[in-house]
């Protein structure tokens, strides 16, 4: 025997908002601290830095991009 179960619409909504993957500027902002960070503390191997160094510098240029891009707070001019 088989019960039907019946699914609410918000409960549909809820599930496809959760699988899809979302990142925000956020997000990118701790990214780039956390990079930061781990360079400090010695986390990349030498080999490693030239790497780490290329991608930070990517997405502080980006980060740095989006900053200049968003309106300035009201007060300010």
């Amino acid at each position: 025997m088989t019960e039907e179960t019946k699914v609410s619409e918000a409960e549909v909504k809820e599930v496809e908002q959760a699988a899809s993957p979302e990142l925000t500027v956020s997000d990118l902002n701790m990214l780039r601290q956390v990079i930061d960070v781990a360079s400090q503390r010695g986390a990349f191997k030498t080999n490693e830095m030239v790497s780490v160094g290329t991608i930070y510098n990517k997405l502080d240029s980006f980060l740095n991009a989006v900053a200049k891009q968003q309106p300035a707070p009201q007060g300010e001019k």
